[in-house]
């Protein structure tokens, strides 16, 4: 049973216990309406009390029913709420910890709410592509206001129960507990001072008005319009809000309940539904246990100073971390701590950090130029540049010095992760943790895992990566991991793309207005394009006859490496990072066209967007097909947090799948019969061609 019911004298009370967030499932939603019935029939009983059991009152729906005949089954959240609003005796929700979604609107339908400081409310569905579909558009203005209400539900975010208790005039809270501990004593009297009170207090026959009506609410859609063009759900909770004050509470809920359908089914719902199971899979190793025991990580060492062990560091000593920094000369050493210090002053200086934790986190960092200082750490990470030979060094020296079950992490982007391994004597220990630059920032960290990793250290690090707030995704070996090895094939066709008649730009704008963050060649200036020039030079000794455009290699020999350079694939002035347009460049492309004897075409956007897309596709179902990805919500994951992939297209699998996978191999068709693109590239991957012949979708 997932709602227990128990008799305090003349007081019944009804505890969800479905944890971990006492979700509203099925046998939860029952629980309720039969606790009811029975102190209904209990002529005890004057009043009930709805709580949640653990750390919340209820985070509404329970996902494990999401799309399941169970999440519609009666008596569904709707019949629940009229139960509650129908009892003939005063039903109080006793709120605490978390109240949000689905669990907000059970206590909107109650008659009395009795909330505990510090606790979360929220009305989160916008963030599903969804709005709230059990009353929760049409009861919370009632409560709130109508401005307060509408900027709960179009951002989703959590206001802290006491920040709305503090507001006057406020019908959300009857009563402030004085503490989270004292509540379940407060609701119980507060339950018994209104036991004879009729007629039963309802939301739903509270007014609701805006003084400035259509005025505020035609600014509320100019202002959701702005901040989300990509998604509908914001500004369908605006028309949803908007009924709220002009029809009658049952016409608006049914209005709602109708946005509410038609945004299920729309693909930004689907993509960020599908992003929101993928991120919390992610975190899943199928032959790892949850119960694996993980090493303690009370010290980590980072072993250089620059940009990417700079960021690296501030993630740890950001989650209170002690780190130690090693570097080989103490002026490398004082730059790279001086930008960590640069960094934290600028959160300083925009309010985004207090100045006592500034110095918290700085008190946290040591340095040193002595490998033997690292001998006590329990997790050390080398930062050092990407080259076999210089990885072996680091790998010898750290094997002589780290203590015994020390892990021993690279953040190597590249390169094999087995053989960095193979440099100690302790290949259990040694694990990939490839950071995303700026590491500080970027949200991605791919967990590579080597054939000798022990499941210990991989438990361990995916439970690290949490504190440090990380979403990890795990990848086995292979050049380039999952992130890296895919963007080969991106950059390969954009590449072709300028031979063929295109510029930069256009393919930059045709990608960005796709969706994606940043298109490939202005991606290139940021990350300095002398990076991939150094993997091309690496791959043409191991695939002599790789095939790929020679634009980037004439453009890096130009010493146009990028934005730290001044000039790219575009032109930058002095302290701006706006991309120009290059003539200089396109010129260089126009003259290899000649040289390769090419007459340019018009290129269609969609073909740019296809072809850049669609390569991510196939290469990502090659790693599923290896088992290099173990799902391809994984893929998806990687390119939504660390390569700017449009959310609302739900990643370069999920995207292919609401395409349709036939329809995404007959265009890989089309576009092998170009003789001046890599046919072979095109070929599409057993499992892609399998499912698509099936009818299937990536699971």
């Amino acid at each position: 049973m997932t709602a227990e019911y128990q008799v305090h004298g003349d007081v019944a009370v009804i505890t969800l216990n479905n944890p971990p967030v006492n979700g509203l499932g099925l046998a939860t939603r029952q629980g309720i309406v039969d606790g009811l019935d029975r102190a209904q029939a209990d002529a005890a009983v004057k009043a009930i009390v709805i709580t949640g059991a653990g750390g919340a009152f209820s985070g509404g729906a329970d996902i494990k029913e999401f799309g399941t005949d169970k999440s519609l089954q009666e008596p569904n959240l709707h019949s629940v709420i009229n139960a509650v609003e129908n009892c003939t005796k005063p039903v109080v929700a006793a709120i605490h910890t978390v109240c949000m979604g689905g669990g907000l609107e059970l206590a909107l339908g109650c008659h009395y709410r009795v909330a505990a400081p510090g606790c979360n409310v929220a009305l989160p569905e916008v963030k599903l592509g969804i709005l709230p579909g059990a009353g929760g558009t049409q009861r919370l203005p009632r409560v709130v206001g109508v401005e307060a209400a509408l900027n709960m539900i179009v951002s989703g975010e959590p206001v802290k129960s006491e920040m709305i208790g503090a507001v006057p005039g406020q019908k959300l809270f009857d009563k402030m507990a004085a503490s989270p501990e004292s509540l379940a004593e407060e609701a119980l009297a507060f339950a018994r001072s209104v036991a004879d009170v009729r007629p039963l207090p309802l939301v739903r026959n509270l007014p609701c008005k805006h003084p400035e009506g259509d005025a505020y609410f035609q600014f509320a859609r100019n202002m959701v319009k702005g901040m989300a063009k990509n998604f509908p759900a914001p500004a369908k909770c605006v028309d949803a809000v908007e009924a709220a004050t002009k029809r009658k509470f049952a016409d608006g809920l049914a209005y709602e309940r109708e946005l509410f359908i038609n945004l299920m089914w729309t693909p930004e719902s689907r993509a960020l539904r599908h992003l929101f199971f993928a991120e919390r899979a992610a975190s899943k190793i199928p032959d790892v246990p949850s119960e694996t025991p993980k090493r303690d990580i009370k010290k980590v060492g980072v072993i250089g100073a620059g940009t990417m062990g700079g960021g690296i560091s501030m993630n740890f000593l950001n989650a209170g971390i002690p780190v130690t920094i090693l570097e080989m000369k103490q002026e490398a050493l004082d730059r790279g701590i001086g930008t960590i210090q640069k960094n934290y002053e600028a959160q300083v200086k925009k309010g985004k950090l207090k100045e006592d934790k500034y110095q918290q986190r700085m008190a946290l960092l040591s340095t040193t130029l002595n490998y033997a200082d690292l001998k006590d750490c329990d997790l050390i990470i080398e930062a050092v540049f990407e080259e076999l030979g210089v990885k072996e060094a680091v790998f010898k020296q750290l094997d002589a010095v780290a203590k015994p079950g020390a892990i021993l992490a690279s953040n190597t982007s590249t390169l094999d992760v087995d053989k960095i391994a193979a440099f100690t004597q302790r290949p259990q220990d040694v694990v990939g943790m490839h950071f995303f630059s700026p590491a500080n920032v970027m949200k991605l960290l791919e967990v590579v895992r080597g054939k000798a990793t022990a499941k210990d250290v991989l438990a361990t690090v995916m439970a690290l990566a949490k504190k440090i707030k990380k979403t990890a995704v795990v990848s086995g070996v292979c050049d380039g991991f999952i992130g890296n090895r895919m963007i080969e094939r991106y950059s390969q066709q954009a590449g072709f793309l300028l031979d063929e008649g295109c510029t930069p730009e256009q393919v930059d704008k045709a990608i960005e207005k796709f969706g994606f963050a940043m298109g490939p060649f202005r991606m290139g200036d940021l990350a300095g394009n002398d990076i991939g020039w150094a993997i091309r030079k690496r791959r043409a000794v191991e695939q002599p006859d790789m095939k790929y455009s020679k634009t980037a290699d004439l453009l890096c020999e130009m010493g146009r490496f990028g934005q730290k350079t001044g000039a790219g694939w575009y032109d930058y002035q002095a302290g701006k990072r706006d991309a120009i347009p290059s003539d200089v460049v396109n010129q260089m492309i126009e003259e290899h066209r000649k040289a390769l004897g090419i007459t340019p075409r018009k290129v269609s956007d969609e073909e740019i967007v296809q072809r850049l897309v669609y390569a991510l596709v196939n290469e990502g179902a090659k790693i599923l097909e290896e088992g290099i990805a173990s799902k391809s919500g994984d893929i998806d994951m990687v390119y939504l947090t660390g390569y700017g992939f449009p959310i609302h297209r739900g990643g370069p699998m999920h995207y292919a799948s609401e395409v349709g996978l036939f329809n995404v191999v007959q265009s890989m068709k089309r576009f092998a019969r170009n003789p001046l693109d890599d046919a072979r590239a095109w070929e599409p991957a057993p499992l892609l061609a399998r499912l698509a012949a099936e009818g299937k979708a990536f699971a």
